[in-house]
């Protein structure tokens, strides 16, 4: 899937670019999840509400490692996710650092407790889709590339520590056990 707020979006629309096919099962994540209290878990919105989560304005801060997929580089920046919801659609409006990005569509899939997402790219390029799967407060994007005979598995990781931060990690993987950091960092919501 391509990614969903901040840094993780940019490097993965630019694999979405050459072929994306979100099929990866999630795994456990390198980004270890902090306590959070299970009270808010369990009486947060469920189904497609839960994606009430990425609404707001967000401050990123985050670095990326020297990989065969990424380079190495600090990121700070603004994101807004300008988002509301339609019957059984959620859609967001992605912004980054003012400026409008990406037209994000979520669907939900209760027997399969599987989400769906659709990145509308800005200036006319082809749709992308990914899935979503949440587990408590890890939310998990993953996907894969196929280039020749050799199949790359990647993944973005977001964990919810507080209703108002995420540290993610974008991760891939030649064997979809055995993963490798790319990038990691924090987002931290300022204004709902």
């Amino acid at each position: 899937m391509c990614r969903f707020v901040s840094s993780i979006w940019i490097g993965m629309i630019a694999l979405c670019a050459i072929g994306v096919a979100a099929q990866a099962p999630q795994q456990a994540p390198a980004v270890a999840p902090q306590q959070q209290p299970a009270q808010a878990a369990e009486q947060g919105p469920g189904g497609i509400d839960v994606i009430t989560m990425y609404s707001g304005t967000w401050k990123v801060q985050g670095e990326h490692f020297a990989t065969a997929y990424s380079q190495v580089g600090k990121e700070e920046k603004t994101l807004r996710n300008d988002c509301w919801k339609s019957g059984a659609y959620y859609a967001c409006n992605q912004f980054m650092d003012g400026e409008s990005k990406v037209l994000l569509i979520f669907t939900y899939n209760d027997k399969e407790k599987m989400y769906t997402t659709y990145q509308i790219p800005q200036g006319g390029a082809a749709a992308g889709s990914g899935k979503l799967q949440i587990v408590g407060n890890i939310w998990t994007f993953p996907w894969q590339v196929t280039m020749g005979e050799t199949t790359i598995y990647f993944r973005v990781v977001n964990v919810f520590t507080g209703a108002d931060r995420i540290d993610y990690a974008q991760e891939f993987s030649p064997d979809n056990v055995h993963w490798n950091a790319m990038a990691k960092g924090s987002e931290t919501r300022v204004s709902k």
